[in-house]
């Protein structure tokens, strides 16, 4: 028996597999790869993946050829092979074989209205469609009511595009199935609804947030998908450059204080925080969080999830916190001027506290808490240093290639480079990996302002956030535009990226 350590796709006959339901293989783990001749070449790990290989290949007239190999290689390429068919759903095997335009063409034949109560169809319509958002590790799915029609349309890497176009007859049916797998009240159309999902999808554990919105024309749904084995990366995976990153890290290291993450929704915040927390977690500290929901479970942390029916908040949340003895606090957001007063008190009383603010970059971190009604010397006492970002479409890596650019692109680098130096950018020609767009997944730009003596003056005078941001220039500050420049020059995204998500005035910033 021939020993192997690893299974490439080029190995592996997809039409052949095809045949093998995947309960059958993943029970006896086993993992036919092809046939070569009068033999069945097949990956085992143990007896029973050998007697199985034995049974399949007497089913087809064959002889069996095993490949020894471990559990989990076997299991990985299962997981992996499966979900290329479309037929990776574990907990639910009816749409093997199917893909969306296939099922959805079923609704397109003239039927009569009653027979769309039938679950199947819808069943097997919806698991299709969150299984190719998870294949793709789309982040959102939209199912959007219009007056005459039904758009579903799926987020990756921050970019929306339209999957299937379904009648919109199903459309009640489609959001009802929604709903009863969320556990919402199917009942209730005239206020929102917000619901979990969890579901297994080619061996991954994927927790799926659910909003239902009524609009003009019927029930909206968003539905986040949330990967609680990939969704935690460490700090040296979020795109820092190393001067923010040991100066982030040194701010971490501090027993007291109040260190903001801000930025506009899906900018990545909530991964940073993660990130950071799992940087300083140890066994000599206690952390606790409130966050709203608890997105990713982090062993040996205390975390708390508001539930605004019952009352508690994130202010009730962090009251309570505070009686727990805890070294290091994470508050998931400030939202309103109690949570923001208890977090600053809790940062001027021995501990660490980080959280999130909506804001467009980071010295106007400063007058929202101000606006709120926090008092500028608390703000000025307790602030070590906020950090804003923005996620930006890396370059795909496998249709990469360089590119002379224009004088009008070379203008935006002319401060960066040497007079005599030439200019070289790369951009995505686009392939299949990439879906023909260029890019393929994200990475951060990211603007820390370091609260200095003279800005800590600044806030207690309350000083325009302009005045704070043009003095943390001059100190050296990167912005959001000129980090995601200097990751142009390396080569990790596009120019027209970065103008895409920083503010136009930023480009007026000499540099």
């Amino acid at each position: 028996m021939e020993n192997i350590n690893s299974i490439r796709d080029d190995e592996i006959d997809l039409a052949f597999v095809k045949d093998v339901p995947l309960t059958f293989a993943k029970n006896n783990v086993v993992m036919p790869l092809k046939k070569i001749d009068r033999f069945l070449m097949a990956a085992v790990a143990d007896e029973s993946g050998f007697f199985a290989l034995r049974e399949l290949s007497r089913k087809h007239h064959l002889k069996p050829y095993p490949l020894k190999t471990t559990v989990d290689i076997v299991i990985d390429t299962i997981n992996r092979v499966y979900g290329q068919l479309g037929t990776a759903v574990e907990v639910m095997e009816g749409i093997s074989g199917d893909d969306l335009s296939t099922v959805a063409t079923e609704f397109q034949r003239p039927r009569d209205i009653l027979e769309l109560t039938e679950e199947a169809p819808i069943i097997r319509l919806l698991n299709a469609l969150i299984q190719q958002a998870a294949m793709e590790n789309a982040s959102d799915i939209h199912i959007e009511p219009y007056e005459k029609e039904l758009d579903v349309r799926i987020r990756i890497d921050g970019m929306l595009r339209t999957v299937l176009t379904p009648p919109k007859i199903i459309q009640n049916a489609l959001i009802s199935r929604v709903k009863i797998m969320a556990n919402l009240d199917i009942a209730e159309k005239r206020l929102p609804q917000d619901g979990r999902i969890r579901i297994l999808i080619g061996g991954r554990d994927i927790d799926i947030r659910v909003s239902v919105v009524p609009t003009s024309f019927g029930e909206r749904a968003v539905l986040r998908l949330l990967d609680r084995k990939h969704g935690l990366i460490g700090m040296d995976e979020l795109g820092f450059d190393g001067k923010e990153k040991m100066r982030f890290d040194e701010l971490l290291g501090r027993t007291n204080g109040f260190i903001l993450v801000t930025g506009p929704t899906g900018s990545g915040k909530t991964t940073t925080l993660y990130a950071a927390i799992n940087r300083i977690h140890t066994e000599e500290k206690n952390i606790i969080t409130v966050e709203d929901p608890v997105e990713y479970q982090i062993k040996g942390i205390g975390q708390m999830q508001v539930n605004t029916k019952v009352g508690f908040t994130f202010a009730t949340g962090l009251r309570s916190i505070l009686r727990q003895d805890p070294d290091v606090i994470m508050v998931g957001e400030i939202r309103d001027f109690e949570t923001a007063e208890i977090a600053i008190q809790a940062s001027l009383t021995g501990h660490l506290v980080l959280s999130t603010l909506h804001t467009n970059d980071a010295p106007s971190a400063v007058t929202r808490l101000i606006d709120m009604g926090v008092e500028s010397f608390l703000v000025a006492s307790s602030l070590m240093a906020v950090l804003a970002q923005r996620l930006v479409r890396n370059i795909c890596p496998y249709c990469r290639k360089q590119y002379v650019p224009t004088e009008s692109e070379a203008k935006y680098f002319s401060s960066l480079l040497e007079p005599s130096s030439s200019l070289t950018l790369y951009r995505g020609a686009g392939c299949d990996k990439c879906k023909g767009s260029g890019y393929l997944g994200r990475t951060g730009i990211f603007e820390l302002l370091y609260v200095d003596r003279e800005i800590r003056q600044m806030i207690t005078e309350r000083k325009d956030s302009q005045i704070i941001k043009d003095h943390a220039v001059s100190k050296g500050m990167k912005t959001l535009y000129q980090d995601g420049l200097h990751k142009v020059l390396k080569g990790y995204t596009t120019l027209e990226e970065i103008m895409r998500v920083t503010q136009k005035d930023y480009a007026d910033i000499q540099i």
